[in-house]
């Protein structure tokens, strides 16, 4: 049955379909084939219920926070306080440019909008000072990698849908894991910066601390009202979305970027990704209907069991597998195929899945600075005019150091659950 999918899907894919059509048309196609055109007649029920969950509310509205804060100048104030901070360091702009990402993650939770927002603002500072144009690119797409790990995060909603995990958890969870991808990129951009000299150091002219943190707290604000509200159960995250929403408007304001124009275009375009991933989440409830018919997720289980596997080698196994899927798909579309198959195996070995969550969200945010076909590399070197080859080439040493981190995680789950715990979101 699945080669099926697979053969019918590849070759609409191939003809330049959409990946929710190829999805939807290969599975029915999939139903005829077997004999099941019988359920066909509860297809649109089976649609509707997997996109008819309170958690994915959320989404648009984070994605709507994040284009709020591409066009409202935001970026510029968190930049002069990270340098206030960090700027007299050797390397001091990698480290800004890292912190910077950091106070980003809280706001938008997309990579992609946090590489294009530093692509734009920071690299050229960098280029300036010194820095070689790949190596400030590169650096730039590592550290919007810390955007959807730090919450809020797009991708971990949509996980927390798909799997019917708490989204508060996902949230708190991601905290560690976010900083210490940070701390990670800090000590490569420290090797870095002394061993091809870069600039910087005691005597480096940086922005005055207090006047840079005054003009910063607006932005500042929005994570503490996203994460504040739902640590201490005062707002579920939709709500705290919503706030969001209406936080950054403020703040847009108060900086003076955001306009009727940006508003409307920032509408439209969050009108448009989050009718893509509907569509999506639509298309493939399609396919997990068909493998359940089938009996696909048992027979997986009983491979894993008849394997042997303890869940620490199953652990591995999965982030291999998720780190290769990673570099050929957005991870929406990824996580969307891929975990209702494999994650019920993992859970029946006794997995947490608020920490499966969390390193699969890790592993496939990963896959976007991955060659062939990152899509923040893509987004990064369009922004900064740096050669796609070039990137590639400059971005490896990043890609090592977070993918140690991803196995790090992976087998230390307290990495992931500690915090969740400490606020009894999880037992």
């Amino acid at each position: 049955m699945i080669w099926l999918v697979l053969l019918a899907g590849a070759a609409l894919l191939a003809s330049g379909a959409a990946v929710a059509y190829a999805v939807g048309a290969a599975s029915v196609l999939t139903f005829l084939a077997t004999d099941n055109a019988r359920y066909l007649a509860i297809l649109p029920q089976r649609m509707f219920s997997q996109v008819d969950v309170f958690a994915l509310m959320a989404m648009p509205l984070f994605i709507l926070v994040g284009e709020i804060m591409n066009h409202a100048g935001i970026t510029r104030a968190l930049i002069d306080f990270a340098m206030s901070i960090v700027g007299r360091l050797k390397g001091g702009l990698g480290h800004v440019n890292i912190m910077a990402a950091v106070f980003l993650s809280g706001i938008s939770g997309s990579a992609v909008a946090d590489a294009a927002a530093l692509g734009s603002t920071i690299v050229p500072e960098m280029r300036e000072k010194g820095y070689k144009l790949s190596y400030a690119a590169a650096l730039t797409a590592a550290a919007s990698m810390i955007g959807p790990i730090i919450p809020p995060s797009i991708i971990m909603v949509f996980y927390g849908a798909l799997m019917q995990t708490s989204v508060a958890a996902m949230f708190v969870g991601g905290i560690l894991p976010g900083l210490l991808l940070a701390g990670f990129l800090f000590a490569a951009n420290a090797w870095f910066a002394h061993r091809h000299d870069h600039p910087g150091g005691a005597g480096e002219a940086v922005p005055a601390l207090w006047p840079s943190l005054w003009r910063a707290l607006p932005a500042l604000s929005l994570p503490v009202i996203i994460l504040g509200g739902i640590v201490f159960g005062v707002v579920t995250p939709t709500e705290a979305a919503a706030l969001a929403v209406i936080a950054a408007l403020a703040v847009g304001f108060h900086y003076g970027g955001l306009n009727a124009a940006n508003l409307k275009l920032g509408l439209l375009q969050t009108a448009s990704l989050t009718g893509t991933i509907f569509m999506l989440l639509g298309a493939v409830s399609v396919l997990d209907w068909l493998a359940g018919l089938e009996q696909l997720p048992q027979m997986l289980a009983r491979t894993v069991s008849s394997a042997g596997l303890s869940p620490t080698e199953y652990m591995v196994v999965l982030n291999v597998f998720f780190v290769v899927v990673g570099t050929l798909l957005e991870p929406p579309v990824a996580l969307a195929l891929l975990v209702p198959l494999l994650a019920p195996s993992a859970l029946e070995l006794g997995i947490h899945p608020v920490h499966l969550g969390i390193t699969l969200c890790l592993n496939l945010t990963i896959g976007m600075i991955t060659p062939p076909m990152g899509g923040s590399l893509m987004i990064v070197s369009a922004v900064t005019r740096v050669g796609y080859l070039e990137l590639n080439r400059a971005i490896l040493p990043f890609v090592l150091v977070e993918t140690a981190l991803l196995f790090v995680i992976a087998l230390v789950p307290e990495i992931s659950l500690f915090l969740p715990r400490q606020f009894g979101l999880i037992k």
